[in-house]
C-alpha cells in the first residue's frame, strides 16, 4: 500500500472555506459563537503547526528526556483544564481530580506500551501519540462527569438538605450523584465503541490506513486503544469522583458551602452556613 497523499500549503488551505459554511449556519441560527469559532480555528492551527514541529524534532532525535518532559506537559495541561472550569472546588476535591487523571493515564499507558505494544515507555513513536488519546479523552472524560456531578447537586440541593435533616448520611445522599455522572461520562465512549465500524472509521484506524498500514493491523491497534480509552476514562472520572465528594463534607456530617454552592471549601470552619445540617448532632 501506498503512503498518504502529500497536501500542499494551497490545497490546505481550500479546507478553511468549509468554515464558511458554519459560520454561515450560525449566523442564521443567531448562535453568538462566532467569536470563538474563530478563536478555536486559530488556536488549532498554531498549536498543532507547534506541536508537529516539536515532535519531528523528537523523533529525529529520540531521548527519554525529550519524552518524558512531553508527557508531563501534556499530563499538566490536561489537568488545568479540568480545574480552570472548577475553580471554586476545595483543594481535596482538586487533588483528588489530579491524582485520578495522574495515576490512570500513565498506568493504562504503561500496560497499553508494554503489554499490547510491546515497545519500550522511551519510544516517542507510540508512547507521545498514544498518550495523546489516552489523556485527551480522560480529560474529556472527568470534565463532563465533574460538571454532571456538580449540576446534579445544584438541582437537588433542598432534598439533599431535607434528606440531611431526617439523618440520612452524606454519603448515602451524595453517592446517587456520583454514580449518575460516572454513568454520563462513559456514555459517550461506550456509544462511540457501539457504532465503530459500521458508523464510523475511527480516526487512528484511518490515519494507520493512509499511512500504508494494512487494515487488520490498523483494526487491532483501533479495537486496543478503545479498550484503553473505556478504561481510563471509567478510572479517572471514578477516582476523582469517589475521592472527591468525600471532601465535600465535615467529619461532623455537615455539608460544607461556600456563597450557597456545595464545593467543600471551608469544612473546617466551626460554624457553617444554614441549611447544611447544622442541627443534626
Amino acid at each position: 500500500m501506498n503512503g498518504a497523499a502529500a497536501i500542499g500549503i494551497r490545497r490546505f488551505l481550500v479546507i478553511y472555506l468549509l468554515l464558511l459554511v458554519v459560520l454561515a449556519i450560525m449566523k442564521r441560527s443567531r448562535i453568538s459563537q462566532t467569536r470563538l469559532l474563530l478563536i478555536a480555528s486559530v488556536r488549532m492551527t498554531v498549536q498543532l503547526i507547534l506541536a508537529g514541529f516539536v515532535l519531528t524534532y523528537i523523533f529525529e532525535n529520540p531521548h527519554p528526556l525529550f519524552t518524558t518532559g512531553y508527557l508531563a506537559a501534556m499530563m499538566a495541561f490536561a489537568i488545568h483544564r479540568v480545574l480552570s472550569k472548577n475553580r471554586d472546588l476545595n483543594r481535596g476535591f482538586k487533588l483528588s481530580i489530579g491524582c485520578s487523571l495522574a495515576f490512570s493515564g500513565f498506568a493504562v499507558l504503561m500496560y497499553f506500551i508494554l503489554a499490547v505494544v510491546n515497545q519500550s515507555l522511551f519510544n516517542p513513536q507510540y508512547v507521545i501519540p498514544l498518550s495523546g488519546m489516552i489523556f485527551g479523552n480522560a480529560m474529556t472524560g472527568v470534565s463532563l462527569g465533574v460538571k454532571t456531578f456538580r449540576e446534579s447537586i445544584a438541582a437537588g440541593r433542598e432534598r439533599m438538605e431535607a434528606l440531611l435533616n431526617f439523618g440520612t448520611s452524606p454519603k448515602s445522599i451524595l453517592l446517587p450523584f456520583v454514580n449518575q455522572a460516572l454513568e454520563t461520562a462513559i456514555l459517550p465512549t461506550l456509544n462511540s465503541m457501539v457504532g465503530m465500524g459500521i458508523v464510523s472509521l475511527p480516526g487512528m484506524m484511518t490515519g494507520q490506513i493512509l499511512s500504508g498500514t494494512l487494515p487488520t493491523t490498523a483494526i487491532l491497534y483501533q479495537i486496543s486503544i478503545m479498550v484503553a480509552i473505556c478504561t481510563v476514562v471509567c478510572l479517572s472520572v471514578f477516582g476523582s469522583l469517589h475521592f472527591g465528594y468525600r471532601t465535600l463534607y465535615n467529619r461532623r456530617s455537615q455539608f460544607c458551602l461556600r456563597g450557597g454552592i456545595l464545593t467543600g471549601a471551608g469544612c473546617d470552619d466551626e460554624k457553617p452556613e444554614s441549611g447544611t445540617g447544622e442541627g443534626k448532632k
